[in-house]
């Protein structure tokens, strides 16, 4: 599903207008993204958790000279699906 496709359905769904669904995805996702550029976890209560999780620094190849390098430490934003979604997906 595009996020197209997510503003209609919902915009069904709720019986609202489409600009305003628009609206509001688009800050229900900046809200989201803002509180994980901040290290903050989100928790929506029956669907799931966004949180940044750290990949530890690693060494690998450069795929063209086969030279080892050095991967630095990142954060990685990630989604743990709720016992009710996974439940409702499961069935």
């Amino acid at each position: 599903m595009t996020r197209a496709e997510l503003i209609l359905k919902v915009a069904e769904k709720s019986e609202m207008d489409r600009k305003a669904v628009e609206k509001v995805i688009a800050a229900t996702f900046e809200a989201i993204k803002g509180a994980l550029i901040e290290g903050e976890k989100v928790q929506v209560l029956g669907f799931g958790t966004f949180e940044n999780r750290t990949r530890a620094p690693r060494k690998g190849r450069n795929p063209r000279t086969g030279e080892e390098i050095e991967i630095k430490a990142s954060k990685l934003p990630s989604f743990k699906a709720g016992k009710t979604l996974k439940e409702a997906v499961n069935h």
